[in-house]
């Protein structure tokens, strides 16, 4: 929707943009709620966001994240999930964290990353591979 280029903010400070972004977009769905209803936010998110800005079909055949995909495959099967935190450390200013997948306490993938969400999803890559389900 090219909100960042409407929105205004101090170009200076380090800041995330997309979290703006996400945050403004929040706010005009808010808007619209407040002044319109629920039917008028349905509305306007399927008459001017989804036929603008979203292709469904594409995202439908996408492949969803690895971390999502094997908790839907462990549901599926009633098996216990659990991402257990290896190490956290900071060399440099840097973070490098490590994930281990552990299901029904059985350890299977690994994961490093610079951030959490980085690592759990090697670790559900090499589960998911591991458990031959990609």
């Amino acid at each position: 929707m090219e909100l960042r280029n409407v929105i205004r903010y101090h170009k200076g400070r380090s800041i995330n943009l997309a979290t703006i972004e996400g945050n403004a977009f929040e706010a005009i769905m808010g808007a619209i709620y407040l002044d319109g209803g629920y039917e008028a936010v349905k509305k306007s998110i399927q008459h001017h966001i989804f036929r603008k800005y979203v292709d469904l079909n594409r995202i439908l055949e996408e492949e969803i994240d690895f971390k999502s995909k094997l908790f839907i495959w462990s549901q599926k099967k009633r098996l216990k999930l659990e991402f257990l935190v290896l190490s956290e450390d900071n060399v440099g200013g840097v973070w490098n964290y490590s994930i281990m997948v552990s299901i029904n306490d059985t350890t299977y993938g690994r994961g490093t990353g610079t951030s959490k969400k980085m690592a759990e999803q090697a670790a559900a890559k090499e589960t998911l591979e591991l458990m031959g389900e990609i």
